[in-house]
């Protein structure tokens, strides 16, 4: 298990919808392995394969005060969302050094396939929905701040790049 690199936007596969996974093999664990690595040592609390370059529809999240409790997901799918949203200031790794406040429901059900192969569905809520909502715009080739106006959008890729 390794830390891998972090892709730096405007990488053209961040901007791609990364393929279903097929089935959960030994390979497949291996790369989330991989991410949880590379997710403790940003510090984050989720990570999206095409972050290091994998274009496959995986992601981990782990919001736990305690860390160790990440959760892995192939081709997750918000399956419903509250109407009440939840306030956070996002970030990327593939991005540093800036982020925005974002307004995304506070909670959702996800249906994603687990590190068994098995079809689960489990709600998140507060900064866990947060982050598996984050995740999953990465899987279809957006970013955080893709979800902005086009005037914050542009102010906030200007201030990205002053600060390279």
């Amino acid at each position: 298990m390794t830390a891998r690199t972090i892709l730096q936007w405007p990488d053209k596969r961040l901007q791609t919808i990364a393929d279903p996974v097929e089935e959960i093999t030994d390979e497949i664990r291996a790369i989330w392995d991989d991410m949880i690595d590379t997710m403790e040592a940003m510090p984050g609390v989720g990570l999206a394969a095409p972050q290091i370059g994998v274009m496959l529809r995986l992601a981990v999240v782990d919001a736990s005060e305690e860390r160790g409790q990440a959760v892995r997901l192939a081709n997750p799918e918000i399956l419903h969302a509250s109407v009440k949203p939840r306030g956070h200031e996002e970030a990327s790794p593939c991005l540093p050094g800036v982020s925005a406040r974002l307004e995304r429901p506070r909670a959702v059900t996800v249906r994603f396939l687990n590190d068994h192969g098995e079809v689960e569905e489990r709600d998140f809520v507060q900064l866990w929905a947060t982050s598996v909502q984050h995740q999953i715009d990465h899987l279809n080739g957006r970013m955080y701040f893709d979800n902005l106006s086009p005037l914050k959008r542009k102010m906030l890729l200007k201030r990205a790049a002053k600060r390279r």
